[in-house]
């Protein structure tokens, strides 16, 4: 049995017919499993040396092997291997060319492993470094949240529920309150970390091999934290993938969210924020229009991100034990949602930085709407007034004020003292700063509470940047060759 470039199919032997060209095309996965081709080749070295190692096959076939697989290592560096859909998958075209380099020694790479672990593995490990590199992204994107908050230290505006002026806050509190969910993604991811790092190598199709392997080794050598327990678990689970999916999208999540205020307080309405002109576009109809299209994108590309992750959800509920065709379809999805997070987390940072913050707008909507109002029915409650009977008193001076079109800074001292005798000796901040003072306690927006929280999350960020500075060297080393 051979394909269309006369090439044996290592699953042959027991056909009689050769593939109809049409099954190869829909059959390959090539087209994008290729992205795991330093993975997989990585994978054969050190399952190579362990076969040698073990007496499995001969030192100098282990050899022979290892050196060849680091030679197609150095072509896929230098852009010189290709492959096409008569390849069938990644996996396969290493061996052709493996059977290139060094013939039929090249057949003994694959005694004690089955393709079905082979693939479990290779995506494993990929996944595992490509999870690294959303996490660096994070902490970049922390860091110019943290970047602008200091910036702006100073800077109040209005806190919104409902999409309602609520109560003032301070600008940073805002951006702090993104850092928080960014760094729960952060926590998601090496979550997702810790469940795709365990080697599959060794589960063989589904019960173990039958050969002396060290798994141990292999999963040393590969830098996996642990071997699988179960074989049949090993071939099927495809959990790591869907996890990793999972934390994609709450990020996709929280970019959208951060998107959706960001177009809102970039708009003529708002006023608040100006997005600078080379994270921004224009019309090609409106001379006057300026778009922050790429926060407009950042809030699109979350449906894809969620789709991929409901298209691998349905695609396994249906699969009996243990591998199935079906799970060829795992990993386009993440490919794109690792491609369109990476993206997003590439130039979201450098956007956040080159923000300029109104804050005299800010701060005039601050108060607007009465939001000081929780102020002054707080200061009926701290002098002894049942905090619900004053929030009926506040309630009704804004109406009154609303009837007579004044604010709370219009009103005189006589007009304060009708209210409750209380405001005679004392009254509300009547500035959004002032407010923000009133809110002193940990986890508050008080200046002096919101300074604490940004060196407090720069040693938190600084801490997950060390792991993702861990994580790379250590994946730069598996793929450097011993001299």
């Amino acid at each position: 049995m051979v394909d269309q470039a006369g090439t044996p199919k290592a699953w042959g032997g027991r056909f009689s017919e050769n593939p109809d060209t049409r099954l190869e095309a829909f059959n390959a996965s090539v087209g994008f499993d290729i992205r795991m081709v330093r993975e997989d080749i990585r994978a054969s070295i050190a399952h190579a040396r362990m076969l040698g190692k073990q007496g499995i096959i001969s030192v100098s076939d282990s050899t022979a092997i290892i050196d060849a697989l680091w030679q197609i290592m150095n072509e896929v560096e230098a852009g010189q291997f290709h492959l096409s859909i008569a390849d069938e998958d990644v996996h396969t075209g290493v061996e052709i060319r493996l059977r290139q380099l060094i013939g039929p020694t090249a057949g003994r790479l694959h005694t004690g492993r089955s393709r079905n672990d082979q693939v479990a593995n290779d995506f494993r490990f990929w996944t595992r470094h490509q999870l690294v590199e959303v996490a660096a992204g994070l902490v970049e994107m922390i860091e110019a949240l943290l970047e602008i908050s200091a910036r702006y230290a100073d800077v109040v505006m209005p806190g919104y529920t409902h999409v309602q002026r609520a109560q003032p806050v301070l600008f940073a509190h805002h951006m702090h309150a993104y850092c928080e969910m960014f760094l729960r993604d952060i926590e998601r991811i090496r979550q997702a970390y810790d469940r795709a790092d365990v080697l599959a190598l060794g589960s063989a199709a589904l019960a173990g091999a039958t050969y002396p392997l060290d798994r141990d080794a292999v999963a040393a050598e590969l830098g996996f934290g642990r071997i699988s327990r179960n074989s049949m678990d090993a071939v099927a689970d495809r959990d790591f993938a869907l996890d990793a999916l999972y934390a994609c999208s709450l990020i996709a999540m929280h970019v959208s969210r951060l998107s959706e205020e960001l177009v809102y307080w970039s708009s003529g309405e708002f006023g608040y924020i100006t997005i600078a002109d080379r994270f921004s576009t224009g019309s090609s109809i409106m001379p006057q229009k300026k778009n922050a299209d790429i926060a407009e994108l950042g809030r699109g590309k979350s449906g894809r991100v969620f789709g991929n992750l409901i298209g691998l959800l349905v695609t396994m509920k249906g699969q009996p034990m243990t591998y199935n065709k079906d799970s060829q379809e795992d990993k386009e999805g993440l490919i794109d949602s690792f491609d369109t997070m990476l993206a997003v987390l590439d130039v979201f940072p450098p956007m956040m930085r080159s923000i300029t913050v109104h804050g005299d707008r800010t701060a005039e909507a601050s108060i607007k709407d009465f939001t000081l109002a929780t102020d002054a029915a707080d200061v009926l409650a701290k002098n002894g007034v049942p905090f619900r009977e004053a929030h009926e008193i506040v309630g009704s001076l804004v109406g009154k004020c609303l009837h007579d079109g004044k604010t709370f800074a219009d009103l005189t001292d006589e007009e304060w003292t009708e209210v409750h005798p209380v405001f005679a000796e004392q009254r509300p901040p009547l500035d959004g700063l002032g407010s923000t003072m009133l809110r002193d306690l940990p986890g508050g927006t008080a200046p002096i509470r919101v300074d604490a929280a940004r060196e407090e999350l720069h040693g938190l960020v600084l801490t997950e940047s060390r792991w993702v500075h861990q994580k790379r060297a250590a994946h730069d080393a598996i793929f450097t060759r011993p001299n």
